[in-house]
């Protein structure tokens, strides 16, 4: 309990029933899905909410690499998020890599302000946000100091060996063929990855295959990787974010719009 408070800097009614819940399960005397816990973050528990995200925690739990690919707002990356700084936290990593492709929707980067790190940054606000939601402020700004957590640009991977680190690539379907090789091949010893990608919201140039697209088929026969589909309904955002999503798909089956598909 003191170490919720110290996380949350509060202590909720829910907060302890789940904590005596926990408790039971680790003494054998409960059977409780308490195990589908993922992590107990400063907001309080991180488990799966749709029948989808349960097979996403599933298929992290039994693969040291997952393509998790689905909508928008069907926790992708705060899962994967989530079992990073899970893994950070129970020691079996020692270090975090979260990257994106800086890849332009709309904007180009030479128009916007500042030095590079300065224009790099927005691409990788959503991996900031999902940590902000785990770990508090001031333990989370000398973790990224120290490096121990890095939130870099998908190009910044280029020759490294990553050894007893989590791994996570966010909108994978925005990395090309060769940089979804380049990533892949950045996994060390004890490591683990979480590619995350929406197939519908591809960026690339239409002349450019999805590194996404491409590795469901190359890779979905070998054992040790897992792939997760998720759907409209495992939309956990706001209500209207799912019918938003499905107004979006009848149109494209309907041919009423000129968008790209899926190559």
């Amino acid at each position: 309990m003191l170490q919720t408070l110290s996380r949350k800097g509060s202590l909720t009614q829910k907060d302890v029933k789940h904590l005596v819940a926990m408790n039971q399960v680790e003494n054998g005397r409960s059977h409780s899905q308490v195990s589908q816990v993922i992590h107990y973050g400063k907001k309080g528990a991180i488990s799966p909410r749709t029948p989808g995200q349960q097979l996403y925690v599933e298929a992290v739990r039994a693969n040291d690499i997952v393509f998790s690919v689905g909508p928008a707002g069907t926790g992708k990356t705060f899962i994967a998020v989530a079992f990073a700084v899970a893994a950070l936290e129970n020691h079996e990593v020692d270090r975090i890599i979260l990257c994106r492709p800086a890849v332009e929707a709309g904007e180009s980067l030479g128009f916007l302000p500042g030095d590079l790190k300065e224009k790099v940054d927005p691409y990788l606000a959503p991996l900031y946000d999902a940590l902000g939601e785990m770990i508090p402020r001031e333990r989370l700004k000398p973790l990224l100091e120290k490096r121990t957590i890095e939130v870099i640009p998908l190009a910044y991977m280029r020759g490294r060996t990553l050894n007893q680190a989590f791994l996570i690539l966010d909108e994978a379907q925005n990395a090309t063929s060769m940089q979804m090789k380049m990533f892949l091949t950045r996994l060390g010893v004890n490591s683990r990855a979480i590619i995350t990608g929406d197939i519908t919201q591809i960026d690339l140039p239409k002349s450019t295959t999805s590194g996404l697209v491409e590795v469901i088929d190359l890779l979905d026969h070998i054992d040790g990787i897992g792939f997760v589909r998720l759907s409209k309904e495992d939309v956990v955002r706001h209500e209207l974010v799912r019918k938003i999503i499905h107004a979006y798909e009848q149109s494209r089956s309907e041919g009423d719009t000129s968008d790209r598909v899926v190559r």
